[in-house]
């Protein structure tokens, strides 16, 4: 389509002077006869997208495509705003391959001077389509999201945006893309994708390869299809099916790991993922998915997180995430967050986070809905499921809220802003966290909505619950993959339907104003109180173990690395008032080379004391020797019960669904 502007430039040169009218009615119209010849992007031939990812062992993709076009300017876009990514994080800077051709001849071209991620270029005349070749360089790297490691000797996380250019201007859900892939001989996959039936590759009812050369062929889905549809492969690929048979809404579980170990977890626990679908489907009360795959990279080589999609979840832990207890009780929560998304996320986003491509910056200040409720309902879901007990929920429950409450970053950011400033949180640094504030708006949401479900219960005489909320704001009639878009006064509307309250209010006081304290209402509500114990809890122990740190934020102020370096210290506590700062290193704790034992040790063995603990640190070279007034003992979070309130907490996470039989 023409764009505007050149249409008001023509009927001015049509409207011009008489001499010239003739003239130009011709030129316009020798044009108007021309443009009608070419082919329409995304109305007849689709871009035809083919990956040869044979190279993936060496951390390289190669990526050919055919771009339908016209002569003239072409403007070629590298996706940048990731959906779920919550910001700018397309990995435009490893392309370390790119070329154009069009009618057998290279075209050269250049990246645009304030967009890193437009190329420019002019497709030839008499051409209807330019050909690009990417070569990609999967980093190694395992910080990040899609933008980190995604390839091992063994395994691969395709993320299609990584391989792909689109033409600007149309939107993504108007360009068709026909995908084929091509893998290393003997992998197999799993991916929400269909298979063309008339492609040279089999699959079998989860989705995984046969083994085999041929290239992968997928049907035709649009470009926002094609990019929220990642594709798992692997030498080790094992799927799963969660679904009872005959579900005409299956869900599947595919896992791909460095070795075939991995991949080979207690019965029961895969019976958990079983009743993690089904305590899904009863909390939101229908599916808006065709089928749902949950996609587990098990791997201690790729970059570790979840991204959230319409009918799938990229996730990836750990090799032994799955086999090993404090590992798997550590990440027990993935995947229930991960497929929330697909009902909150997904289905319903909102407004902000709704664009036409790739290229707008999205508004995220509503990620406490988005990211907090999802917390919250992954949190349940993981004890409704049996993926965590009853204990091990409270224990987490009472971490995020101790460490929520010792942030003295709450006296300056609002919670509103953790959101709003996502993009650019997600990468700041762990030092000085307590002060700056992070992505609080995922375990802080928790809190929150928590107290918002107590909130319900007590307004209605434990006659709805939360439950409900989500089942008319995210459930209704079963439905193929689409976008529902809300706005705060929407949420509060919902939510007023089923218990009349100033929601409004409740959730301005909240999310919108400095609060100095964590909001505990939830947990005291739910019949509990946030305590401090002198013992650590079994969940404690596990994260600790998991990822190799020392945490003594509630005892002295410290949270330290497995390098013995200082991650932060908290504002006002007695580290920091001895001068100790992140980016130290501990040396020695009493004269004594520092170890996690050794500080818990004078830690213990201090309290009721009068003398301090004696801290040598190096600082950028330099040695010193910091006393740390403290002498109240070892203080770890843990949840006491209330006897003078009911155990809404224990009522809120009961399974739904009936325990299927042992299979």
């Amino acid at each position: 389509m023409t764009p505007p502007a050149r249409c008001t430039s023509l009927a001015r040169m049509i409207n011009g002077p008489r001499r010239l009218k003739s003239r130009f009615h011709l030129i316009a119209l020798a044009w108007l006869l021309g443009a009608a010849a070419i082919p329409v992007l995304g109305a007849a031939e689709p871009v035809l997208l083919s990956v040869d990812a044979r190279d993936a062992p060496r951390h390289i993709l190669h990526a050919r495509l055919k771009i339908p076009a016209r002569p003239g300017p072409l403007t070629l876009v590298y996706p940048k705003w990731m959906p779920g990514e919550h910001g700018p994080t397309g990995p435009v800077v490893d392309l370390v391959g790119l070329r154009f051709t069009a009618e057998g001849k290279t075209l050269p071209w250049r990246r645009d001077a304030t967009d890193m991620h437009l190329f420019h270029l002019e497709v030839p005349r008499g051409a209807s389509a330019v050909e690009a070749e990417i070569d990609f360089a999967t980093p190694t790297s395992t910080e990040g999201f899609t933008s980190g490691g995604s390839a091992t000797a063994n395994l691969l996380v395709l993320s299609w945006h990584q391989v792909l250019l689109y033409p600007a201007g149309p939107k993504a859900d108007d360009v068709q893309v026909q995908a084929d892939l091509r893998l290393p001989l003997g992998w197999k996959h799993g991916t929400s994708l269909e298979t063309d039936a008339s492609g040279p590759s089999d699959t079998d009812p989860g989705g995984a390869q046969v083994p085999g050369t041929a290239a992968i062929r997928f049907k035709p889905v649009d470009l926002t299809t094609l990019v929220d549809s990642p594709v798992l492969a692997g030498a080790y690929l094992r799927t799963v099916p969660l679904s009872p048979p005959g579900d005409p809404r299956p869900a599947f579980l595919h896992m791909a790991a460095d070795a075939e170990a991995a991949l080979q977890p207690k019965p029961e626990v895969i019976e958990y993922y079983r009743r993690l679908v089904a305590e899904a489907a009863a909390l939101f009360g229908a599916r808006h998915y065709d089928r749902y795959h949950f996609l587990l990279t098990l791997s201690d080589h790729v970059a570790h997180f979840g991204l959230e999609h319409h009918q799938s979840s990229d996730n990836r832990i750990r090799e032994r995430g799955l086999t090993d207890d404090d590992r798997r009780v550590m990440h027990a929560g993935l995947l229930p967050h991960e497929v929330v998304h697909s009902w909150n996320g997904k289905y319903r986003r909102p407004s902000g986070l709704i664009t036409s491509d790739y290229r707008q910056p999205v508004d995220s200040s509503m990620l406490w809905v988005y990211e907090g409720l999802t917390n919250y309902l992954g949190d349940i879901l993981t004890a409704r499921s049996g993926l965590r007990t009853e204990e091990q929920f409270r224990d987490d429950l009472a971490w995020a809220a101790a460490t929520l409450d010792h942030r003295p970053g709450r006296d300056w950011r609002p919670l509103v802003d953790t959101a709003t400033a996502a993009q650019v949180l997600y990468d700041a640094s762990d030092a000085w966290a307590s002060q700056r504030r992070g992505v609080d708006f995922y375990d802080e949401g928790t809190l929150i909505w928590l107290e918002a479900d107590t909130i319900i219960r007590k307004q209605t005489a434990g006659k709805r619950t939360l439950d409900d909320f989500c089942r008319l704001f995210h459930g209704g009639a079963d439905s193929k993959p689409e976008v529902r878009p809300y706005t705060a006064e929407d949420v509060y509307a919902a939510l007023g339907q089923v218990a009349p309250y100033d929601w409004k209010g409740f959730f301005d006081e909240r999310v919108q104003k400095v609060r100095p304290r964590a909001p505990l209402g939830g947990i005291e509500g739910g019949g509990w109180r946030l305590a401090y114990v002198a013992d650590k809890t079994p969940l404690l122990r596990s994260r600790e173990e998991v990822d190799d740190i020392t945490d003594a934020r509630f005892s002295l102020g410290l949270l330290i690395n497995k390098d013995a370096s200082l991650v932060d210290v908290l504002g006002a506590s007695p580290a920091a008032s001895a001068g100790l700062a992140p980016g130290m290193k501990i040396i020695a704790v009493n004269g004594r080379r520092f170890s996690r034992r050794v500080l818990e040790d004078a830690v213990r063995l201090g309290k009721g004391g009068r003398s301090p603990i004696e801290v040598l640190a190096e600082n950028g070279g330099f040695f010193r020797t910091y006393s740390v007034e403290y002498q109240d003992g070892p203080r770890y979070p843990t949840l006491v019960r209330d006897p003078a309130r009911p155990d809404l907490l224990g009522d809120i996470i009961k399974p739904r669904v009936p325990a299927a039989p042992a299979r």
